[in-house]
């Protein structure tokens, strides 16, 4: 009936271990004893060396020009001259150091910096023949000199470090972009995660609640185990094996179950993984995980999210793209290319099968599918039992009560309630987990997390109130509805209240009777509003978005109008195995005119209108347990399914 932004910055919940608010902090591994590093400290790496260039390495103390080079050894100030590439020194003249017939210093490692016993002059050379007769003359003595320490110093410096330098600069900034300032120069290379033959742990004891999916792939297994009696019988075992099911339902942890029972290598892969900004690297990679595998004696390539790169060339849907196709054609070429009888077989996971391209799923390629559809109520019951081996549980608790109370869920979300139920436990102290964890754990996923500091008007409260009871007493006197499991006025998610309906059993088919049940349920928050306030809320706001859809689908897709009955007004190019296809999507098409429309809307409202008034009369007729149920609501919060029977009990 409302919602609002959460906060749970001062949530109870805090364990205090590392990446916990109030815990200490984990180590970032960029850092190193404290010392992270930092482009700040290149910068400053690079001045420094650019000062320490200048004051010590270009900077020649004494230096003049050549011309006045020239007259100081006219003049007879310089005595002594050595020749060097770099520079024409000149020395005055001066008493020789005790014991050494040679004035002039060591200069290996000289700086340019100015004799500290002798008056130097220097000067940028000059090709001048000139100078030497000048020297003779005047009986200068002159020497070259050759600085070999020198060159291979300055060749360090001008070369070796700054190309290392800027290496360390291109492989700092490579790990920053990741994968593809890394891997530039091997870009058309395949990115498949390999696990080696006998590394995959996972079994088909490890997978519940989709038993005829694993018989189909216990073949698969016994080919990849024993090849030979398939090749000794002329049987021929399927190239590629589709699994196709909802999000969550275990295609790939099935594919990793053949993996470990063969005992192979695997090879995982990601459509996505394919796919690349340059046309033609898709392909490429295609033939480099194709070729890998061949090279293994036997092996799985398992392609998960399949319709990433195989999507339709007919009708392009979702918009054409030359990379994607010509990744899809080389793997259809690599598909038909490699040896039947090898130990190469190929699994594939989608959610999309209605978009894949036919060439895909024709005889010889992935020519068997392998639906993987959502559990049943005893597959529901050996998945929780499945993912609570490693969880401490209370004895009372009932796993079979908790897989009847989650009809629809698929294997990751039965894994979700395992181990919400585990967090709670540690949350409220307790050393084992409860019965009461696993259904906080389903509320909580059910109907959102619980916003326990919202305060609402005493109006708003009442007409919440009224509001949930008017749904709960509406399943109650409904039949074949779902019955009521609890009935709340705490805040959860985006609703101010909620009334948790569970079914019994699993259901595959609806029934006219039981869509016009589900609206009347739907309805019933709106009608007790009006019966307490005389007004209408924007609390019902999501019920009678339900309402109306069940009413549009009776109409256009399932038949059920008094004018198009048996026909179907829509069809849908595609459909998404987790959920509904929504009137937005490109794949939604009208086949009907403007005058149909006029009647499919008016149609809509003469069910909704309908239902309403029953409902309506019902609600009447139950004014006082309505008023029983919202008193009890609003003093206690809660009622659960046992309080809400004994309320029924009372009134009958």
């Amino acid at each position: 009936m409302g919602s609002e932004n959460s906060d749970n910055r001062n949530s109870p919940f805090n364990f205090g271990g590392p990446g916990v608010p109030g815990g200490p902090k984990r180590p970032d591994p960029k850092k190193w004893n404290g010392w992270r590093f930092s482009l700040t400290y290149v910068v400053i790496l690079i001045i420094g060396m650019a000062v320490f260039n200048y004051v010590f390495v270009n900077k020649v103390q004494n230096l003049i020009d050549y011309s006045a080079f020239k007259q100081k050894i006219t003049a007879g100030e310089i005595k002594k001259v050595e020749l060097s590439d770099s520079y024409f020194t000149g020395y005055a003249e001066k008493e020789s150091a005790p014991g050494s017939a040679d004035p002039r210093p060591p200069r290996l490692f000289n700086f340019n910096q100015q004799d500290s016993h002798a008056k130097v002059w220097r000067t940028v050379p000059i090709n001048d023949p000139e100078l030497i007769k000048l020297m003779d003359e005047k009986n200068i003595d002159y020497f070259a000199v050759s600085r070999e320490g020198s060159a291979v110093l300055n060749f360090i410096l001008s070369w070796v470090l700054p190309i290392a330098f800027f290496m360390l600069i291109w492989r700092f900034v490579s790990r920053r972009m990741g994968s593809f300032g890394g891997n530039v120069l091997s870009i058309g290379q395949n990115k498949a995660v390999i696990v080696a033959e006998g590394d995959v742990k996972t079994r088909f004891a490890d997978v519940a609640g989709v038993d005829e999916a694993k018989e189909e792939l216990v073949e698969v297994v016994n080919f990849l185990k024993t090849p030979q009696k398939y090749v000794d019988i002329g049987g021929k075992i399927p190239r590629g094996v589709l699994l196709v099911g909802p999000p969550g339902t275990g295609k790939t942890l099935l594919a990793r179950a053949v993996a470990g029972e063969a005992g192979v290598t695997f090879f995982r892969m990601s459509g996505a993984d394919f796919v690349e900004m340059f046309v033609g690297v898709g392909a490429a990679r295609v033939r480099d995980l194709f070729k890998q595998a061949r090279s293994k004696d036997r092996c799985i390539i398992f392609i998960d999210e399949l319709d990433a790169i195989g999507k339709s060339r007919v009708n392009n849907i979702g918009g054409g793209n030359d990379e994607r196709e010509q990744t899809l054609n080389q793997l259809l070429v690599e598909m038909d290319g490699f040896d039947p009888s090898s130990g190469l077989i190929i699994l594939a996971a989608t959610n999309r099968p209605d978009v894949l391209d036919p060439a895909l799923l024709r005889p010889g390629r992935f020519d068997r599918q392998v639906l993987v559809d959502k559990p049943d109520l005893h597959g529901r019951e050996a998945i929780l039992k499945i993912h609570s081996k490693g969880v401490k549980l209370n004895s009372e608790v009932d796993l079979s009560s908790v897989a009847r109370s989650t009809s629809g869920f698929a294997g990751a979300d039965l894994a979700n309630i395992v181990n919400e139920a585990a967090l709670l436990a540690v949350r409220a102290g307790r050393r084992l987990v409860a019965q009461i964890d696993f259904s906080e754990a389903l509320e909580k996923i059910v109907a959102g997390l619980q916003k326990k500091t919202r305060v609402l008007k005493p109006e708003e409260r009442k007409l919440t109130a009224y509001h949930e009871a008017g749904h709960a007493i509406v399943a109650a006197f409904t039949a074949n509805s779902d019955p009521v499991q609890k009935i709340s006025i705490i805040p959860r998610g985006f609703a101010l209240g909620y009334t948790l309906q569970m079914p019994v059993e699993d259901r595959y088919t609806v029934t006219q009777s039981d869509l016009l049940g589900k609206i009347d349920i739907f309805l019933g928050g709106r009608i007790a509003e009006e019966m307490v306030s005389g007004q209408f809320s924007t609390g019902a706001a999501n019920d009678l978005t339900k309402a109306t859809d069940i009413a549009r689908k009776m109409i256009t897709d399932y038949g059920m109008s008094e004018r198009f009955r048996n026909v179907a007004l829509t069809t849908r190019g595609g459909s998404y195995l987790g959920g509904e296809t929504s009137k937005q999507d490109p794949v939604f098409t009208r086949e009907y005119s403007e005058a149909t429309q006029q009647y499919i809307d008016d149609e809509i409202a003469r069910i909704i209108e309908s239902q309403y008034k029953k409902v309506e009369t019902l609600l009447t007729e139950k004014r006082k347990l309505l008023d029983r149920v919202s008193s009890v609501l609003l003093e206690n919060e809660t009622i659960d399914e046992k309080e809400f029977k004994l309320l029924l009990a009372e009134e009958l």
